[in-house]
């Protein structure tokens, strides 16, 4: 990928790199032939970024002519929007109070340059800022609170802002980088298109295992794309990719949800998409589309405390309680008593305004209808736990943790839990997602709609094997086609 370096001068980068040009900004805003060129990757490191200068045509046409530019119209937008500073400062809360901890003074400022910092002690909270905010040159500003540190503010700056100093630093981060020689990434083969597989190898309960993440890298390869497995680090490189497949435990409010939307941002073709990690991830949104869509579903009440003493005499003892917030049977609790009831809506009510409850439907297994681009793909039984009442027992670790599965032809299982599960996933998007339906007294009932199903090889894959991957790896292929398609017309 041809790569170009825009400033106001040439002069404000002082030296020349192998396979980079440097360019003036006005030369790139008016000479026709960087309109017509393909594939740029494009740095810009121009004096100003505000709004209708310069700096911001440079970023706002590279984006119109298809080009890459780093920052990007949304980074310049995301460095001025406090509040998503604010977001950004609380989840790497723990890491800045690690590597600030010796600082005496009350205010510090930490340079980024391509993700990296000149003391080493420094690096790993740099990458993450420059994960967070895809500009080449930062200055991050931190102050220190009762609480202990914050991130105050963050700014892209220019080469000329650089002190003299750092340039010999600035010159050997900016070559690694153009060289794609970051954490020792591979340079993929060539192929019609790039895929990139978010996992998080620590994850003691993946959405899929290591054995179905290399049959998805397979499929994808079968078809002619290149599937590389990335993680947490790799969110400044979503930009190299056509498509994102999240492998990664999702929730609102950490990463999985921003490399979400970073790669929508992007134009890539993204599972799961932003929309539908809010969507599956809050028991009472569910509760609300499936009774507004008359979706079948147990008996089922949005708890707040006005409400809540009616609980019980609404939907009888024993019921089910569940944050909203809740995922792999945990913040679900089964209650038998009122004053078991009360206890645990208080520990509930001090983390959420509003609580699900719902009657509980007695069950030995789950049907977990897979469905992927509203189509269903897999029927599995999920058998509960031995001796408790849900398929995992959080409470016990090793043997017996989980309860045992069974797979079945999807024109095998009953039809009407497929219809139901068919119409609740349908309600949240063209995605790929798990619809976990309890059979009880001839009915079935949709309890849930997760957008990160399992897929694991030897479970989900029992029946259709490696056409599973493959399945979902051509809903991946056809979209981005389409994406492509549309881009040239």
């Amino acid at each position: 990928m041809p790569i170009l370096i825009v400033t106001n001068s040439p002069k404000d980068w002082p030296t020349q790199i192998e396979n980079v040009q440097v360019i003036d900004a006005r030369s790139y805003l008016t000479d026709p032939a960087y309109c017509e060129m393909k594939g740029i990757k494009l740095f810009n490191l121009c004096r100003s970024y505000r709004y209708q200068t310069t700096g911001y045509y440079v970023s706002l046409l590279a984006e119109a002519r298809g080009h890459r530019p780093l920052p990007s119209i949304t980074t310049v937008q995301d460095l001025k929007n406090q509040a998503i500073v604010r977001i950004v400062s609380d989840e790497l809360d723990e890491m800045i109070q690690s590597c600030l901890s010796r600082i005496k003074s009350d205010k510090f400022t930490l340079s980024v340059y391509f993700g990296h910092n000149m003391a080493r002690r420094y690096d790993r909270l740099a990458l993450q800022l420059f994960n967070q905010f895809q500009a080449p040159l930062m200055r991050a500003h931190f102050v220190r609170l009762e609480n202990g540190w914050q991130l105050r503010r963050i700014a892209a700056i220019s080469a000329n802002e650089v002190p003299e100093t750092h340039w010999p630093f600035v010159i050997n981060m900016a070559t690694e980088h153009f060289a794609k020689k970051r954490g020792g990434v591979r340079r993929r083969s060539r192929t019609r298109f790039d895929l990139a597989i978010l996992h998080n190898p620590q994850d003691p309960e993946p959405p899929s295992d290591a054995k179905a993440l290399k049959k998805f890298m397979k499929a994808a390869e079968s078809l002619g794309m290149s599937a590389e497995l990335i993680e947490r680090d790799d969110y400044g490189r979503l930009a190299e990719f056509d498509a994102l497949f999240i492998r990664d435990t999702t929730a609102v409010d950490n990463y999985t949800y921003r490399f979400s939307r970073r790669a929508v941002g992007e134009g890539l073709v993204v599972i799961d998409d932003p929309v539908s990690i809010v969507r599956c991830t809050n028991k009472v949104y569910l509760a609300e589309l499936l009774s507004r869509h008359k979706v079948p579903r147990p008996k089922t009440i949005v708890v707040h405390r006005d409400n809540s003493l009616a609980v019980a005499a609404e939907l009888g003892l024993p019921l089910v309680l569940k944050r909203p917030d809740s995922s792999f049977s945990q913040g679900v609790v089964k209650v038998d008593t009122k004053e078991e009831l009360a206890e645990k809506l208080e520990a509930f009510f001090a983390k959420s305004d509003l609580i699900v409850a719902q009657e509980f439907l007695p069950t030995t297994f789950d049907w977990r209808i897979g469905v992927i681009d509203k189509y269903p793909l897999y029927a599995c039984k999920y058998y509960m736990a031995a001796g408790h009442w849900q398929i995992i027992d959080q409470a016990r670790q090793g043997r017996g943790r989980y309860g045992r599965s069974e797979t079945l032809p999807i024109e095998m299982a009953p039809r009407k839990a497929v219809q139901a599960a068919l119409k609740a996933a349908n309600l949240i998007g063209d995605g790929f997602y798990g619809v976990d339906v309890k059979q009880s007294d001839g009915g079935f009932y949709v309890i849930e709609v997760n957008d990160n199903p399992n897929a694991d090889a030897g479970v989900e894959d029992a029946i259709l094997r490696d056409d599973l991957y493959l399945r979902i790896m051509n809903v991946f292929l056809s979209r981005i086609e389409q994406r492509k398609a549309r881009s040239y017309t």
